[in-house]
C-alpha cells in the first residue's frame, strides 16, 4: 500500500483531517481542557460525528461505511 506523508505546516495536503478538526472545534473550542469532560461526553461527540453524512464518503456516514466494510450490522 502506498503511503503519503504530508509536509509539516501544509494543511491543504490533508483536507479530511482539517475538516474533522473544524467539526471537533464546534464541540471543543481551541484551548479547551478535555480533562474536564467525562468519557461519556467524548463518546457522545464521537457518535454524533460518526453518524454525520460526509460528502467525501458519497453522503454516507463514517459509521455506516465502517460497518459495511467489516460486514457488521449497523447499531445506533
Amino acid at each position: 500500500m502506498p503511503v503519503f506523508f504530508c509536509h509539516r505546516g501544509s494543511p491543504w495536503q490533508r483536507p479530511s483531517n482539517e475538516n474533522t478538526n473544524g467539526l471537533l472545534r464546534d464541540y471543543f473550542p481551541k484551548g479547551t481542557n478535555l480533562g474536564v469532560h467525562t468519557p461519556t461526553d467524548l463518546i457522545q461527540v464521537s457518535n454524533e460525528l460518526n453518524c454525520r453524512p460526509r460528502k467525501t464518503l458519497g453522503w454516507r456516514t463514517p459509521h455506516d461505511l465502517f460497518a459495511t466494510l467489516y460486514r457488521q450490522p449497523v447499531e445506533r
